[in-house]
């Protein structure tokens, strides 16, 4: 009996100690994982805190002394704050266009299964595919022809349609998952299908709406390629390309470059942090669908 159960036990306290071996690992390569990706914060954040005539290249940012001339030069000189307001005002109205339109697009997608629907839903995914420089050219002349270079509205417009795909993919995929009978029991109540999306529906999609507003918001955040060419007005300007002309101007000041990364970057990180845990919530939501 002794035997037998000592020579149990043995597999078993090697399993439960390559199972603490793997975790360790695994807290390890997080741990990388994450200093990687913290590491350019970091050092805009050492550089913004030296002066100009600091030259070092020391790791450590100041804790006295701060530069906080970069700063103000970044918003005086260069008009980080107009970028940023621009950008919010992109942002904001690119993410609830993309939301509702996305929603009200997947909801008939997800419950009237036909062969049309189908068609559609594959189009869909191909759009997804389609690199957004790869129509630049075609998308810069229709926004001439129509007036919507150099205007917000335009770039809204650009931001909506380049973001809608994945959008409506993502609506469609938890749809699908939420029982029909909520319509039927909405329809025998004597809602349409208006009624029943916009009150039944639409408030069980909070988790996969917090992942699409999230994803939404940091794309168009830092969209570069497609705003700087159909916005060349300094004043109406977003923040990627003006923090990218402005760090060029002051390519001799880095400390100064840095702060106005820091300070575009700021909305955005403040914006994930309150909704992190929707965001983690729905994506599992959406792998368990």
């Amino acid at each position: 009996m002794t035997s037998s159960t000592s020579s149990a036990s043995g597999p078993r306290a090697r399993g439960a100690a390559g199972r603490r071996v793997g975790r360790t690992l695994t807290y390890i390569f997080l741990g990388i994982m994450i200093l990687v990706q913290l590491l350019p914060f970091w050092l805009a954040l050492c550089a913004a805190s030296k002066p100009s005539t600091d030259m070092s290249s020391t790791l450590v940012p100041r804790l006295h002394d701060i530069a906080w001339d970069n700063f103000t030069t970044a918003i005086t000189q260069g008009g980080i704050l107009s970028a940023v307001g621009n950008s919010a005002i992109v942002t904001l109205c690119s993410t609830i266009l993309v939301c509702v339109c996305g929603a009200a697009a997947a909801y008939p997608l997800a419950r009237r299964k036909t062969r049309g629907n189908k068609l559609v839903s594959a189009g869909i995914m191909s759009l997804m595919m389609v690199p957004p420089l790869s129509i630049l050219v075609p998308l810069y002349t229709l926004m001439v022809n129509t007036g919507g270079v150099n205007t917000r509205w335009g770039v809204v417009l650009v931001t909506v349609a380049g973001n809608l795909p994945l959008a409506i993919f993502l609506y469609t995929a938890f749809i699908k998952a939420v029982p029909e009978s909520i319509d039927e029991a909405g329809m025998i109540d004597g809602a349409n299908r208006l009624t029943i999306f916009f009150k039944l529906i639409l408030p069980m999609l909070k988790p996969v709406t917090a992942t699409v507003v999230i994803m939404t918001s940091v794309g168009v955040w830092n969209e570069y390629a497609l705003s700087n060419y159909l916005i060349s007005d300094p004043s109406k300007q977003l923040v990627a390309p003006r923090v990218a002309s402005f760090f060029a101007m002051q390519s001799s000041n880095l400390g100064v470059g840095a702060a106005s990364a820091l300070i575009a970057a700021l909305p955005i990180v403040i914006v994930y942090l309150f909704l992190q845990r929707y965001f983690i919530a729905g994506m599992a939501a959406g792998a368990e669908k």
